[in-house]
């Protein structure tokens, strides 16, 4: 059957059937566990009683209505995101993708309402946005661009993490518009930037009238050991972009506007049918209420924290090993070479990772795993790296 779908997938040679907390059990009854939570979906881990209930409940009440009316749950839940993110208001959507194109016409209307014709936005090498066109022409990925082309324009590229490279960018533009930007780079390989970067990008984009946009799609939601990431920078974006983490498996995105963000969007300006619908507002109500409850984002930290000091401890002095970098539970292992192989042989070990810019072995485990779990994947993770490096290198 698998060849009526799209081959637009690398699919493993497994098929989940059920999933409790950070385990999997695929359709022959063995037990896998998830370092990868659906790539930062499933935050709150497999089939959380809380998620569970709240869709059991809202399911044999009312699944979809439409935006024509008002959405009570969809209203609530954007007062709790807003408050928590210090904005003003939000649009909600299905993914982050989709969240990311809100962002993409937020800030196109914005220029246009400065007067400037041909608005432009700053984006970064290696970043990833998502798949839909103008999200992927925001998208640092030629490999992902390659024969989609002629990509939306708009968009000047500059390297991650350089503000010298932003402040030549204004001196040479001046129709740039806004700043869109990963707090900390995913699929460009777990790249966590300088300290002073985000502070640095919000004065700028204070001085050139810029919104800043903060692409929080995997960081956001208590990934990083804040509820958002840009919350360790103590400042404030004028446009988050939110989906992944937000529903716990259940597709919702959201776009958050403030500051001169705000208002931007008038009737009619965007939309999205199923576009935070009862069923998905319900359950990204359940998720907020759970990471508060249980202090998920506080623990996302201590626990990130002790593997990536357990991988260096394990893996720090071989020289094959680059770097062991992250934030909360977003870990990255830097390999000097490729390491694809690593994900199937994982798999046949029972330990779901991922592999990404190539050599950068990447662990986002659900925000609720135990001390005992966290430390299968590390000797998990650090073995078939022994092994893979001594193969390699024999």
């Amino acid at each position: 059957m698998l060849e009526a779908l799209m081959p637009t997938y690398k699919r493993l040679p497994v098929a989940f059937e059920r999933g409790e907390g950070a385990w999997l059990w695929d359709d022959q009854g063995r037990a896998y566990l998830d370092a990868l939570s659906g790539i930062a979906v499933c935050g709150l881990g497999h089939a959380h009683p809380a998620v569970t209930r709240a869709l059991q409940e809202q399911a044999a009440t009312l699944l979809h209505t439409s935006n024509l009316y008002r959405i009570p749950v969809q209203e609530q839940l954007g007062e709790r995101l807003t408050r928590a993110a210090g904005l003003d208001e939000v649009f909600f959507c299905n993914s982050g993708a989709e969240a990311n194109e809100a962002a993409i016409k937020v800030a196109r209307l914005y220029g246009h309402r400065r007067g400037v014709e041909r608005p432009r936005i700053l984006v970064m090498d290696n970043a990833f946005h998502g798949r839909t066109l103008a999200a992927l022409a925001a998208t640092g990925n030629a490999a992902a661009q390659k024969g989609f082309e002629p990509m939306p324009e708009g968009f000047i590229r500059i390297p991650y993490g350089d503000l010298n490279a932003v402040r030549q960018a204004a001196r040479a533009h001046d129709d740039i518009v806004a700043v869109l930007v990963e707090p900390v780079q995913g699929e460009g390989g777990i790249q966590v930037p300088a300290a002073d970067y985000l502070p640095g990008l919000r004065e700028l984009c204070d001085e050139q009238d810029w919104l800043l946009m903060l692409d929080e799609v995997q960081t956001g939601m208590g990934r990083t050991g804040r509820l958002f990431a840009y919350q360790h920078a103590n400042i404030r974006p004028d446009v988050l972009s939110l989906a992944k983490g937000l529903g716990n498996g259940v597709p919702i995105g959201a776009c958050l506007a403030g500051g001169a963000a705000k208002g931007v969007f008038g009737p009619g300006s965007h939309g999205s049918t199923f576009g935070g619908n009862p069923l998905a507002a319900r359950a990204a109500l359940a998720v907020l209420d759970t990471l508060e409850d249980e202090r998920l984002a506080e623990q996302a930290a201590v626990q990130g924290r002790r593997m990536r000091e357990a991988f260096m401890q394990a893996l720090g002095d071989r020289p094959e090993v680059r770097e062991v970098r992250g934030l909360g539970l977003m870990i990255g292992i830097e390999l000097d070479r490729p390491c694809p192989e690593l994900v199937g042989e994982a798999l046949e070990q029972g330990l779901l990772i991922n592999v990404t810019a190539g050599s950068v072995v990447r662990l986002l485990p659900p925000l609720v795993i135990s001390d005992e779990e966290a430390d299968r994947i590390v000797s998990g993770v650090t073995e078939l790296i022994q092994a893979f490096l001594s193969r390699e290198c024999a």
